[in-house]
């Protein structure tokens, strides 16, 4: 972790700066992080945005992200699984195409790499002609990156949010599967009252969200809050589902519980 505090130039008392400092590192060791040892770098992002990259403040941003770089590791990218990619947004592009926007889950993107548009049960194949990040074109993607992958043959119609991108062959639309789900309590913001089965809240998965059914198992004939258990769901419309995917359960605009799938 890096602390930037920030609107520094609206404090000429560097006393009453390192007191705010102090107390920075007080809570963060109230909370169990290492609070002596946290980088803390004085900004002003106002400051350092409208010098244009000169002077003082626009070296404090420079100092922040060399302490970012110091000290938050780089996690690892599986560039080494097969390709998956959620879909966030889809636009048209005149003259050149569909772009479908969203950040790499695994695997490495290439140009001319064939994938599959998979979910909402239907599948359908076209071929990656250009991979851009931030308005630059790059050869291919991998894991973190938000991408914009431009899809040969394809209209906007025909993908949406919710949908995913994948090497061909590696996933498949599923409607049904067996999950353990941690249902919320009351003190959490869950549900005040058990449900049971037939329950039909809505799923929450990748990008997108999908009304489903919930199946108690034998000899179970209610879930309380705060339980913990294992139960069958089926969804309204196929999506890629796999093993060990990770979804939440909202009802009526608050999350309810949190789950993953453990067998499809």
């Amino acid at each position: 972790m890096v602390v930037a505090l920030n609107k520094c130039d609206m404090m000429d008392d560097e006393e009453l700066l390192e007191l705010v400092e102090l107390e920075v590192r007080e809570l963060l060791t109230e909370y169990g992080f290492p609070g002596d040892e946290v980088p803390v770098v004085k900004i002003s992002a106002l400051q350092a945005l409208e010098s244009e990259g000169e002077g003082e403040w626009a070296d404090k941003i420079n100092e922040l992200m060399a302490k970012v770089d110091e000290y938050i590791p780089v996690p690892e990218r599986p560039t080494d699984l097969p390709f998956l990619m959620p879909v966030e947004d889809v636009f048209s592009i005149k003259g050149r195409g569909t772009v479908v926007t969203g950040r790499i889950e695994r695997g490495e993107v290439k140009v001319g790499d064939e994938i599959e548009i998979v979910g909402f049960g239907s599948t359908e194949k076209s071929t990656v002609t250009g991979v851009e990040m931030f308005h630059k074109s790059l050869d291919s993607g991998i894991p973190g990156d938000a991408v914009g992958c431009l899809l040969r043959g394809l209209e906007r119609e025909e993908i949406a949010r919710g949908a995913v991108l994948a090497k061909p062959g590696t996933i498949t639309p599923l409607t049904k599967g067996k999950a353990q789900i941690y249902v919320l309590t009351k003190e959490e913001g869950g549900r005040h009252t058990p449900f049971f089965s037939g329950y039909k809240p809505q799923f929450y998965i990748r990008t997108t969200d999908v009304t489903g059914t919930v199946t108690l198992p034998e000899g179970t004939e209610m879930v309380m809050p705060g339980d913990n258990l294992e139960m069958d769901v089926e969804l309204m419309y196929p999506v890629g589902l796999e093993k060990e995917l990770r979804f939440a359960v909202r009802e009526g605009g608050r999350t309810v519980g949190s789950g993953v799938f453990i067998a499809v």
